[in-house]
């Protein structure tokens, strides 16, 4: 069976997750504050998970705001926070509508009370959908969650509810943030930049990655079909041949 994206359906990966670059540049590249390329950015959140769904994608996950994000100058991160506050307040409608499941991930406590308080009531209201799973990363870092999850292992065998010599990749995978999701099949990175800034680092283990130099901004339904049409392309041998 075909989808708008040209290709079968059982080409189509299950999870994709993108690395939403270029907010900056943009605005700075047609004169405006950065917090407007931020603005334009949000809105391309919104474009993305429509197709995404349209295209029968059941995961997408973002990277919306990392831990090292905070050590940007007080207002922008002020800026940032507020407008995601706006998306929560004026998108939880159209997620409901649209049947998609919203989760974060990262260190959620570090987020403004009235923030993280919205985002846990679109979460609770959304829990039952089942269209397509959307998890922002917020305040996340790969490096952490890790650590996080050793810290966890760590504890389990000090308490004795854990044998060291069973731990197994399994078992760490259980203990990341992202434990009820399937590791991302594609990971999308825009602006043209070649790393993967500490962003899920265990899950993307085999990924497949596609670069685009299109501004975060200006990534569109049209970008986000060419990017799965390139990973239909793809043989995944998983280090076989």
């Amino acid at each position: 069976m075909s989808n708008p994206t040209g290709i079968s359906a059982d080409k189509i990966p299950r999870h994709i997750a993108i690395i939403m670059d270029g907010n900056g540049r943009w605005a700075r590249e047609r004169g405006l504050p950065r917090i407007e390329g931020h603005r334009r950015g949000s809105e391309a959140v919104r474009a993305c998970a429509a197709a995404c769904i349209e295209a029968g994608v059941s995961h997408l996950t973002l990277y919306a705001f990392s831990k090292e994000n905070w050590q940007r100058p007080p207002d922008e991160v002020k800026a940032l926070m507020n407008l995601l506050d706006r998306f929560l307040a004026e998108r939880t409608a159209e997620i409901m509508e649209r049947n998609v499941r919203l989760r974060a991930i990262g260190h959620l406590d570090d987020l403004p009370e009235n923030t993280r308080r919205r985002l846990d009531t679109a979460m609770e209201k959304s829990a039952g959908n089942t269209a397509m799973t959307l998890t922002l990363a917020l305040s996340y870092s790969a490096r952490a969650e890790i650590t996080d999850a050793a810290r966890t292992i760590a504890r389990e065998v000090r308490d004795g509810s854990l044998d060291p010599d069973a731990v197994t990749e399994e078992t760490i995978t259980s203990r990341l943030y992202t434990a009820a999701l399937p590791d991302p099949d594609l990971l999308i990175r825009t602006s043209g930049e070649m790393r993967v800034s500490n962003f899920l680092l265990w899950q993307i283990s085999y990924a497949e990655i596609v670069v685009t130099p299109k501004l975060w901004p200006q990534f569109g339904r049209d970008d986000l079909f060419a990017a799965i049409r390139e990973y239909a392309g793809r043989h995944r041998r998983y280090g076989g041949i």
